[in-house]
């Protein structure tokens, strides 16, 4: 049997990984800043979460949800009070777009409408894909099982207004950051404004926060920076460094009943060790005060780069747009320079690293960069 071929891959076989760095089995040593779609938060294998899970797993690595799982609620506690969210409740699932789908079900159970709104060039995970995300256009986005999904310009205040205006919305979903649209910020006066219009016609806020929260923003979760509060956030991605989880935080407006969501390996006794272990590390070693100050470092000098298009981002989550197509660029910075990053579109180089970026490593990088670029 050979693999499903979807995604095109470079020949490199990593073997190891420590802080913000990896290893192939070629012994070459590479400054990972891409953290694997920012799923590396406290860096690769950092010793106290290698130990955490290692004596999870020594003892129990999944029993059903069918009993009580005190790690779990050990999780809830810890991560209200790290976010700043702690009224809110928490229900633990596997991945990101699971994480998105319990959301959007959330939301249509709450108001019985079906119909979702999000942005243009959004990303919610495969089940929810906006066509605009996508430069290939043989990928067609599925429509999300809850309903039909409208996509509307970023930003723009009025349009927004407009379409909540006949109170059929069910839910609106936006990222903190836009990931896969290129590093898009909203804008404080849209978030605000948004809040205000979703309360105003009884339309549910899902805040995306898989890939900005977290920390990497530089606040816990970049809608933070606009002063609301979602009726729903989900996170994934860095919440367990590298396990599979995800997790949707849910505003007090909503009662639970019994069976009104599940999961078979969601919240497991490996992942919630794992999750345990990150917040241990973050409160620890003060990472997303770190992912504030390394990233705007970084941003400061990008911006001194004349071949540099727009430097845009927040935290340690940062896009580099460019005049020409960056793939060439990407090519010798992992091929000649031993140093991961992302893309996203043809344009935009994506810098996603662990939490604990250094700016003896943030140097390394800017050095190395400008050596590409001339």
């Amino acid at each position: 049997m050979n693999l499903f071929d979807v995604y095109p891959l470079f020949d490199i076989n990593i073997v190891k990984g420590e802080g913000c760095h990896v290893w192939d089995d070629k012994g070459n040593k590479y400054l990972d800043l891409y953290g694997g779609h920012a799923v590396i938060s406290i860096g690769h294998c950092h010793p106290h979460y290698v130990a955490k899970v290692s004596e999870q797993l020594s003892k129990l690595g999944f029993y059903s949800n069918s009993v009580v799982n005190k790690l779990q609620e050990e999780v809830a506690h810890r991560l209200g009070q790290l976010s700043g969210y702690p009224y809110y409740s928490l229900f633990l699932v596997n991945s990101g777009a699971e994480a998105n789908e319990n959301a959007m079900k959330l939301a249509s159970f709450h108001n019985g409408r079906t119909r979702i709104v999000s942005f243009s060039k959004a990303f919610h995970g495969r089940t929810s894909l906006a066509v605009e995300a996508t430069d290939n256009p043989k990928i067609i986005a599925p429509i999300n099982a809850n309903g039909h999904v409208t996509y509307l310009p970023l930003n723009d205040v009025e349009r927004m207004r407009q379409e909540l205006a006949d109170k059929d919305v069910c839910a609106v979903i936006l990222e903190g950051i836009l990931g896969v649209g290129g590093i898009q910020l909203p804008t404080v006066e849209f978030m605000q404004a948004l809040r205000e219009t979703c309360t105003e016609t009884g339309t549910i806020l899902i805040l995306d926060e898989i890939q900005s929260g977290y920390g990497r923003s530089g606040k816990f979760f970049a809608h933070q920076y606009a002063g609301i509060k979602p009726d729903l956030i989900t996170v994934a991605k860095g919440i367990a460094n590298g396990f599979p989880m995800g997790g949707v935080l849910i505003s007090p407006i909503f009662q639970a009943q019994y069976g009104m969501l599940g999961t078979t390996f969601g919240g497991n006794h490996l992942a919630c060790s794992a999750a345990l272990a990150v917040m241990d590390v973050m409160e620890n070693e003060d990472l997303v005060e770190n992912a504030a100050q390394i990233g705007k470092y970084l941003m400061n000098e990008l911006k001194k780069f004349s071949k540099i298009k727009e430097v845009r981002g927040e935290g340690l989550m940062i896009g580099l747009e460019f005049e020409e197509p960056v793939k060439e660029i990407r090519r010798k910075l992992i091929m000649e320079e031993y140093i991961f990053t992302g893309v996203t579109g043809t344009h935009v180089i994506r810098l996603l690293p662990p939490l604990c970026l250094t700016k003896s490593e943030a140097d390394e990088f800017l050095d190395k960069l400008h050596k590409v670029l001339m």
